[in-house]
């Protein structure tokens, strides 16, 4: 379900090049890179736009540091806030010991210790961490409570002009960059969305600079609230997001941020976040790279625009790579579902001897592998209900093991990754 919330903002004038300068002494330029394999595989010229290898490995250091040196003196002195389980909060910390302002960062208490750990050695002394509420919406409310009993200034993720101005420094960089390297005009940016500060930012830039490159906005398929604000005129509130993909999963995108994109995007695209898993193990193998969920989005839509961007120039934004190697197993798992290799079953077994064995030997090809096995039935190991893990080496596989349980008169049940069990049992 969907609730509207229309809001629309007037949109002051964006001082790009103020950013610009501002930041100059505080961020890495950071490189914009020909990627040979991935421009091979689709006849194209890929550019990667590496804000991964950005101070705090995200581009959020640009809109947070920007929008604190501008405050006046008299409000550095009385201290800054933010709400962030992530990017923002590590952002916001680096820039509170640049700038030797105290800051109080709010993050749920179910952040990720890395995380955590991260934002605190950004800030060291001139950093505080609240840990509050069990979502991020939770955490928000109360760092707000926060910062007006305090008299403070909160720092928002995204939505503020001072905001956009500096991550529209990226599409700077990369105008600057391409001229380098080729002589082609940019004819796509993919561009990953969250709240939308980065796309809102860079689409201005290129919509003045580079009028031609068409925008291609990019969201998880588990969190679309561009998409669908988009399609209704105006910033609406999802009620239920999927948080896997946590630098890009808001309910809500910003006022500010809406009221630039609308014009700026050409094509508003979703991506599966079983691709996005596959991306990022492919950008690991493959070139080394490491890619946080959001940072890899721009590169998992290519396939679908393989016949578009055929023979053209493009450009990728990799927006981060604040991944925590704790998640590998969850990502290699939802590539492996996505990619139609791991499939799991219930499974009831007849209550005879070999039955087991039976289903390894007559059910089972020759490349399918039992990742998981549990009984459900815990009193009764001899019999009942299984949970049953199997990896296939071919998604092609699947329709022989299917036909394999059905000749051998199996009863079993499949998990829908969408169903409430998986959630449970997986």
């Amino acid at each position: 379900m969907i609730m509207s919330d229309v809001k629309l903002v007037d949109m002051p004038a964006l001082d790009i090049e103020g950013a610009v300068a501002r930041l100059k002494p505080v961020v890495n330029h950071t490189p914009l890179q020909f990627n040979a394999n991935l421009s091979r595989k689709y006849q194209c010229r890929v550019y990667l736009k590496r804000e991964d290898l950005q101070i705090v490995r995200s581009y959020k250091l640009r809109g947070a540091y920007n929008m604190m040196s501008q405050l006046t003196a008299a409000q550095l002195a009385k201290g800054v806030v933010c709400a962030s389980a992530g990017n923002h909060a590590q952002g916001f910390a680096y820039s509170c010991k640049k700038l030797g302002v105290k800051g109080v960062v709010f993050m749920p208490i179910p952040s990720p210790q890395q995380k955590v750990s991260q934002t605190k050695m950004f800030g060291d002394e001139f950093v505080e961490v609240k840990l509050v509420g069990d979502t991020f919406d939770d955490t928000a409310i109360a760092a707000k409570a926060y910062t007006q009993s305090h008299n403070m200034t909160f720092i928002p993720p995204f939505d503020h002009p001072s905001i956009i101005e500096g991550q529209a420094t990226v599409g700077v960089e990369i105008l600057e960059d391409i001229k380098t390297l080729t002589t082609d005009p940019i004819d796509y940016i993919f561009v990953p969305i969250g709240g939308g500060g980065l796309c809102a930012g860079v689409g201005y830039y290129f919509d003045q600079h580079s009028p031609n490159t068409k925008v291609i906005g990019l969201e998880p398929e588990g969190a679309p609230s561009m998409f669908w604000a988009l399609k209704s005129g105006a910033p609406v509130e999802l009620e239920n997001i999927d948080k896997f993909v946590d630098g890009a999963s808001v309910k809500r995108v910003g006022d500010y941020n809406f009221s630039i994109c609308k014009d700026v995007i050409d094509d508003m695209h979703l991506v599966p976040e079983g691709k996005i898993c596959t991306t990022i193990l492919q950008m690991y193998n493959e070139e080394a790279i490491v890619v946080e969920p959001a940072g890899a989005m721009s590169i998992a839509a290519l396939d679908d625009y393989a016949d578009k961007i055929k023979g053209k120039s493009i450009v990728c934004i990799v927006s981060g790579g604040n991944n925590d190697i704790a998640r590998m197993q969850e990502i290699k798992e939802r590539s492996l579902i996505y990619e139609g290799l791991k499939h799991y079953f219930l499974i009831q077994f007849a209550q005879r001897p070999g039955s087991l064995k039976d289903f390894v030997n007559k059910v089972l090809g020759p490349n399918d592998d039992i990742t998981r096995f549990e009984y459900i039935q815990k009193h009764n190991k001899e019999g009942g209900p299984a949970l049953v893990g199997l990896e296939l080496k071919s998604k092609d596989d699947y329709d022989a093991l299917i036909v394999n349980m059905k000749r051998n008169q199996i009863n079993y049940n499949e998990i829908n990754k969408d169903d409430n069990i998986y959630g449970y049992l997986i």
